[in-house]
């Protein structure tokens, strides 16, 4: 996976970083997972601070355009961002069989 990033600024306001970028793959698309771990290793912050808001693909490309929010803490995230956005792409906890 090739990741740039196409723009980074700062929201003072709300203690977040705004990220637009661009992700080169091959085989099947990515997981929002997947995107969110590379996103704060290269970014070098935790993964629990890193919203991912879109993902864009098109079709025939191996190619995905989308944007993301970084915030100072977890505590900021929890504060800002619509409870949705924060369960969006987590894998589903299994649930006892036998119940």
């Amino acid at each position: 996976m090739e990741f740039e990033v196409t723009r980074d600024t700062r929201n003072a306001l709300l203690k977040r970083r705004e990220v637009d970028f661009e992700l080169r793959f091959e085989g099947p698309t990515p997981s929002r997972m997947q995107v969110t771990g590379k996103l704060a290793a290269m970014m070098n912050v935790a993964e629990n601070t890193v919203v991912l808001d879109t993902m864009k693909t098109r079709f025939g490309v191996m190619e995905l355009s989308g944007s993301a929010r970084i915030y100072d803490s977890e505590e900021e995230r929890n504060k800002v961002e619509r409870g949705y956005l924060l369960t969006r792409g987590v894998p589903k906890a299994k649930e006892e069989e036998g119940a």
